[in-house]
C-alpha cells in the first residue's frame, strides 16, 4: 500500500467513526464563499483538525470545515474552506481532501474561487464558469510516483471541465435569470497580487481571469476521472491601465454579494446530476 493510500485509509476511518453517508457529489467553497453550507441539510461536521493528514485552513474567512448532508435531494460532502500552495502546503497536501472525496464515493466535484477579472467584458460581482485553465503554478499535484488505482501516469486534459456540466449550469443561469460569463482561469502561486506586467501577460497568454487555487483540485480530479464544473466570482477588475490598489475587504464582501447566485446555481446543477 502506497503512503498516500494508507493516509487516505486513516482519514476515512476517521469520518466513518461518524458517518456513514454516501456522497454523492462534491463541494469546494473558495474564499468568501463559505454560506452555500446554510442550504445543506447537515448531518455531520468536522473540523479539518479533526481529520488525520487534512491541512487546516489559515486564510481569512475560509472556515475549515468538511460538512456532510443533502441538498436539491442529493447527498454531498462540502468543504467550507480550501488549501493555497503560499500557504506553504505542498500539492499532494492542497489535493488530499479531493482524494479523499473520491473514496467517500463521489461522482462529480463543484468547484468555487474569487479571482481577479482581466477579460475587459467582465465586472466586478459576475460570475463565470471555468471553461478551461492555464497552471502557472510552477508545480504539479501528480509529480511522483503514480499510483495507479488513482489513475494513469498521463491523464488526459483535454476536456478538464465537464462540458455536461458546463451546459446544464447554463441553463439553470438562464432560468434563474442570472448572468454568467464564460472564460480561462490562470493559477499563479501567490500571495502577492499581480503587477501591471502582469495582468498584460496574464491576459495575452488566453486567461480571462486570474486566481490562486482551483487548478491544482482540478487536476486530481480528473486524474481520478471525476467530471468537474467550476464557478470563479470575479471579485476585483485588473485592468493594467486603470489599476486600483487591492483591497481584501472589498473583495471578501464582493464574493459575499455574490453567493445567492451561485448558490443558485450550483442548487440547479446538483439537481439535475
Amino acid at each position: 500500500m502506497s503512503a498516500l493510500r494508507q493516509q487516505i485509509d486513516e482519514a476515512l476511518k476517521a469520518i466513518r467513526q461518524h458517518t456513514e453517508l454516501l456522497p454523492e457529489v462534491g463541494i469546494v467553497l473558495g474564499t468568501g464563499l463559505g454560506e452555500l453550507v446554510k442550504d445543506i441539510d447537515i448531518t455531520c461536521e468536522f473540523s479539518y483538525r479533526d481529520i488525520p493528514h487534512f491541512p487546516v485552513s489559515t486564510v481569512e474567512s475560509h472556515a475549515g470545515k468538511l460538512i456532510f448532508g443533502s441538498i436539491a435531494g442529493k447527498q454531498v460532502v462540502a468543504m467550507q474552506g480550501r488549501f493555497h500552495y503560499y500557504e506553504g502546503y505542498t500539492m499532494q497536501q492542497i489535493t488530499f481532501p479531493i482524494r479523499v472525496m473520491k473514496s467517500l464515493g463521489i461522482k462529480a466535484l463543484l468547484i468555487s474561487n474569487a479571482c481577479g477579472g482581466m477579460n475587459p467584458q467582465f465586472r466586478r460581482g459576475d460570475l463565470m464558469l471555468m471553461e478551461d485553465h492555464i497552471n502557472l503554478l510552477g508545480t504539479n499535484p501528480l509529480i511522483g510516483v503514480n499510483d495507479e488505482q488513482f489513475g494513469p501516469r498521463f491523464p488526459d486534459m483535454s476536456e478538464p471541465y465537464s462540458r455536461h456540466l458546463l451546459e446544464t449550469a447554463e441553463a439553470v443561469a438562464l432560468e434563474n435569470r442570472i448572468k454568467v460569463q464564460k472564460g480561462v482561469y490562470v493559477a499563479v502561486a501567490g500571495p502577492n497580487l499581480e503587477t501591471r506586467a502582469e495582468y498584460r501577460f496574464l491576459r495575452g497568454i488566453g486567461a480571462d481571469v486570474v486566481g490562486m487555487s482551483t487548478v491544482p483540485e482540478v487536476i486530481v480530479a480528473r486524474h481520478m476521472d471525476i467530471p468537474v464544473l467550476g464557478i470563479s466570482v470575479i471579485t476585483d477588475e485588473c485592468f493594467p491601465d486603470a489599476l486600483e490598489v487591492a483591497n481584501v475587504a472589498e473583495i471578501i464582501r464582493t464574493a459575499t454579494e455574490a453567493q445567492p447566485k451561485l448558490t443558485r446555481i450550483m442548487k440547479g446543477v446538483i439537481e439535475r446530476i
